[in-house]
């Protein structure tokens, strides 16, 4: 049974060695006041398990989300589904789903970038983002 079913909350796997991600997932968790949302790492037992049909490296190019019913999905495609989750995101996740192309366009904008990005955010807002994490993982 996936690790979201049991509790009914998105599952969100990011990379744990990413300042950034670590930093735009604290954002993220820190607007989810209704814990809908929980983070993994990739490269933890539960990403190893529960990501185990996407090729090692591809694993780490994108954020992924088990949803409640055990599909997987990745990066941009992920999107509305999350936004659904959080409170006043219906707006952004109807967004998502009439333009899915710009989207997955928009993440894999910003996801391709995150390795000239990420050494610019500030060491304390990815602390900051560690501690939030931290405060949502079971």
């Amino acid at each position: 049974m996936p690790g979201s079913a049991r509790s009914g909350r998105v599952v969100l796997f990011y990379d744990e060695d990413c300042g950034f991600c670590r930093w735009t997932l604290g954002l993220l968790l820190s607007w989810d006041r209704g814990r809908r949302l929980r983070p993994a790492t990739i490269q933890g037992a539960e990403g190893r398990r529960e990501l185990a049909a996407i090729d090692p490296v591809t694993r780490l190019e994108s954020a992924h989300a088990l949803l409640p019913d055990g599909r997987i999905l990745s990066g941009g495609a992920a999107f509305d589904h999350v936004a659904a989750q959080l409170p006043a995101g219906a707006p952004l996740a109807a967004l998502a789903r009439a333009f899915p192309g710009a989207a997955d366009h928009g993440y894999r904008s910003v996801a391709g970038r995150r390795s000239a990005i990420g050494p610019r955010v500030p060491r304390g807002w990815i602390a900051w983002g560690d501690r939030v994490i931290a405060s949502r993982s079971d």
